[in-house]
C-alpha cells in the first residue's frame, strides 16, 4: 500500500449539518500537502444524509475517502475502522463535531517533528458544554487516572495526531470493547500533549448521551484496570465484618436480657451479606461478560 504524509481521520454520526464546514476546514489546513494527502470520513450508520454528503465530497475531491459502515457499530469502532484503512505516514484523529480544531494540525507536525510518536490534545478549557458534562467529565478523567494500571493523561479525547509506527502497533490491538484513548496510551513511546482551548459544537447535537457516556466510563474502567476487582474485595470483607458486629450485638443483647423480639437483627446480617455478594457478582459479571464478547471473535466491522 503506498503511503502519503498525512491521513485525517473523522467518524461521523448524523452530521449532515456540518460535514461540508468540516471537510472545507480539513482540506484547507492541509493544503501546504497537496496532492498527496487523504482525508477519511467513516459514515457510522447515520439516519440523515450524512452519506450521501460525504458522497458527494467524494466525487468532488479525488482525496477525501468515504467508507460506510453497514450499522451504528459506535464511535470507537467506527474511528478504528478509518484508522484501519488510512495510509498516512501520521494520522490525526478528528471528530466531525470542529470541537477540536483541524488548524491544529501544523503545531502538532512540528511537535512529532522533534521526535515523539503521539501528540495529543489536552483541553484547558471546553466551551459549550452544560456544567453536568463538565463536572462528569472531570470526575470521569480523575477517577480513571486514579485506578488504571496505565497512565492515561486526564482532560484528553481522541484528537491526536500519531505516527505510522504508533498506529500499527495500536492496530495490532485485537480487543472489541475499545476505548482509543487508553490504548494509544498502553502503546507508550514518546507522546507529548498540546494545550488547546476546545470550541462548541459547529452544528447539531451531541451524539454522547449521558447514558452512553456512563457505558463508555465503565468500558474505560473495566479496560484498563482490575482494581475494581481488588476495591470489591475490600468492600466485600468490610461488610462481612460489620455483619458479624450485627452478629456479635444480638448475643450481647441475649446475654444481657435487653434483646428485642423480632428479626430485625437476622435480616441485618441477610441485607449486608447479600448487598456484599451482589455487588461483587455485579462487578465479576462485568469482566467476564468482556471475556464472552471477546472469545466470539466476531469482524470488528463490516464496511457496506
Amino acid at each position: 500500500m503506498s503511503r502519503c504524509p498525512v491521513s485525517v481521520v473523522t467518524p461521523c454520526l448524523n452530521e449532515v449539518e456540518i460535514i461540508g464546514e468540516t471537510y472545507r476546514r480539513i482540506a484547507e489546513t492541509c493544503r501546504p500537502y497537496r496532492p498527496d494527502f487523504e482525508i477519511i470520513f467513516v459514515n457510522d450508520g447515520s439516519t440523515d444524509a450524512t452519506w450521501s454528503a460525504i458522497e458527494s465530497i467524494c466525487r468532488n475531491d479525488p482525496q477525501v475517502i468515504g467508507v460506510n459502515l453497514s450499522r451504528n457499530h459506535g464511535h470507537q469502532v467506527a474511528l478504528t475502522a478509518g484508522l484501519t484503512i488510512a495510509r498516512g505516514e501520521r494520522i490525526l484523529i478528528l471528530d466531525a463535531d470542529l470541537q477540536d480544531p483541524p488548524e491544529l494540525l501544523p503545531e502538532m507536525m512540528k511537535i512529532m517533528d522533534e521526535g515523539c510518536d503521539v501528540v495529543y490534545g489536552v483541553r484547558k478549557q471546553r466551551n459549550g458544554e452544560t456544567w453536568l458534562k463538565l463536572k462528569t467529565a472531570m470526575i470521569f478523567y480523575r477517577l480513571l487516572s486514579l485506578i488504571s494500571d496505565v497512565d492515561i493523561p486526564v482532560d484528553t479525547g481522541d484528537f491526536r495526531l500519531m505516527s505510522r509506527r504508533a498506529l500499527d502497533i495500536f492496530l495490532a490491538m485485537p480487543e472489541r470493547h475499545r476505548f482509543v484513548r487508553g490504548m494509544v496510551s498502553w502503546i507508550g513511546l514518546r507522546q507529548r500533549p498540546l494545550v488547546y482551548e476546545r470550541q462548541a459544537r459547529f452544528a447539531g447535537q451531541s451524539k454522547y448521551p449521558f447514558v452512553k457516556m456512563l457505558r463508555f466510563a465503565f468500558d474505560a474502567i473495566t479496560g484498563f484496570s482490575v482494581k475494581p476487582l481488588k476495591i470489591a474485595i475490600y468492600l466485600g470483607a468490610l461488610a462481612g465484618a460489620m455483619a458479624l458486629l450485627c452478629v456479635a450485638y444480638v448475643f450481647w443483647s441475649l446475654a444481657t436480657g435487653s434483646a428485642v423480639a423480632g428479626w430485625s437483627s437476622l435480616m441485618i446480617v441477610v441485607l449486608l451479606l447479600g448487598a456484599a455478594q451482589l455487588f461483587v457478582m455485579g462487578i465479576i459479571g462485568e469482566y467476564l461478560g468482556q471475556i464472552f464478547m471477546e472469545s466470539k471473535r466476531r469482524p470488528l466491522f463490516i464496511i457496506d
